[in-house]
Parts: structure tokens; C-alpha cells; sequence
């Protein structure tokens, strides 16, 4: 079946000498893994491997078989020409980290349009902001919606959060509620949106040790 899609580069694997495989999540079909043979090595071919960076977003025109195997791309074009998401050293090293998780978190292989469309828009935003030093703590706190774990707000006034359960609490049942600085960055990151990332002010350590806490939510909970 041959299918046209927007798609968004989640990784790439270099496969024998000349060939890529391109992890894609794309807008109608979920999850796909795409084989571009002697892209590595045909310097006139139709597809350039810049097109392939993690994170790119692309029109595909793709033959699809799902039956679970590689597919094939038939033609490919950049539909958002990114500043600096790619030539910037901070952002490209926040690329790399972004991509990693999402390629071990999306399993999905059929459409999700509203997943597809919160990394678009958020890949958008990043690219044309500057300062993005907690961009990947919202993103991966926003991520948790999509993905079926986001933290349950009804008693956010509790005095923990309890990663395993994914709530908040007024006591400690476990080694996962998490309280002081932590809890206080969760709340207050439950209620921003990215155009007010400039406001929160966090030294390293804070920002460290929250990323912690969220990569080991992932872990318990997914």
C-alpha cells in the first residue's frame, strides 16, 4: 500500500556498509522502520542523508507491506526547515537526548494524531527559542499524557508524589514519593506551558536531579 504522510525522524541506524534504517513516527501509520539502501555511498541519489537527522520532519510517499518488516520510502522532502534544532551545539546534544527517548518510549504502530502533532509543534517552538534549559523536563513531563502515565492532579495538593502510582498523597507508603524540591519543580511544571519555561529559575543541580525523578517515573511506570 503505498501511503503519503508527514513523519518525524525518531533515529538512525547505519546497516552494512552503505544502508540506513530510519525509525519514523509519522502521522497516519504510527511507528515505522524505513530501509534506505546505498544512501551511505550514492552521492546522486534521490535521497541526501542530512534529511535523516533525528528529529527532522518530513512528507513522505512510503509503501507500506505492515506486516511488521522494514518498509520502503519512495520519495522524501523536508516540510519544516529548522534554524539552529540541528547547528546549535546545546540544542543538537538536547536533539540527541530527545530522540533516545522517544525511540525506547513510542511503540505505537498505528496513528496517534494528537502525539504526532504535540511533537511537531514542540519541535517548532525549540527551534526558534533560545533559551531552552529545562525544555526537556516540560517535554518530558508532557510526553507522560500521550504515552498513558501523566500524573494524576486531583489531590496535587498532597505532600508527596508517589512515582509508582503516578498520584499525589499526604503520606509516604513507599521509597518512590518523592517531596521537597522535587515535589514543588512537579507542581509547578504541571501548570506552565513552553512560552513560560523563562520563568522558572533552576540551577544545575535542581534541573539535574528533577530529570532524575522524571527518567525514573519512566522506568516505574512504563
Amino acid at each position: 500500500m503505498i501511503v503519503n504522510t508527514n513523519a518525524i525522524v525518531i533515529s538512525v541506524l547505519k546497516y552494512g556498509e552503505a544502508d540506513l534504517i530510519v525509525k519514523c513516527f509519522t502521522q497516519k501509520s504510527g511507528l515505522k522502520s524505513y530501509l534506505l539502501r546505498g544512501i551511505l555511498k550514492s552521492k546522486k541519489g534521490r535521497f541526501k542523508v542530512s534529511m535523516f537527522q533525528p528529529l527532522t520532519q518530513l512528507e513522505l510517499v512510503a509503501k507500506h507491506k505492515d506486516k511488521g518488516s522494514l518498509e520502503y520510502i519512495q520519495d522524501a522532502k523536508l516540510i519544516a526547515h529548522y534554524q539552529s534544532l540541528h547547528t546549535n551545539v546545546v540544542k543538537s546534544s538536547m536533539v540527541l537526548f530527545l530522540s533516545e527517548i522517544l525511540r525506547n518510549s513510542i511503540q505505537e504502530e498505528e496513528q496517534n494524531e494528537e502525539l504526532y502533532h504535540f511533537l511537531e509543534n514542540t519541535f517548532n517552538w525549540m527551534d526558534v527559542h533560545d533559551n531552552i534549559a529545562n525544555f526537556h523536563l516540560l517535554f518530558l513531563l508532557k510526553l507522560t499524557r500521550f504515552l498513558g502515565f501523566y500524573p494524576d492532579t486531583s489531590q496535587a495538593e498532597g505532600e508527596y508524589f508517589n512515582l509508582l502510582e503516578g498520584i499525589f498523597q499526604d503520606i509516604k507508603t513507599n521509597e518512590y514519593c518523592i517531596e521537597g524540591g522535587n515535589l514543588q519543580l512537579l507542581k509547578l511544571l504541571l501548570g506552565t506551558n513552553f512560552d513560560e519555561l523563562n520563568a522558572i529559575k533552576l540551577n544545575q543541580s535542581a534541573r539535574s536531579n528533577f530529570l532524575t525523578m522524571l527518567l525514573g517515573y519512566y522506568l516505574v511506570t512504563y
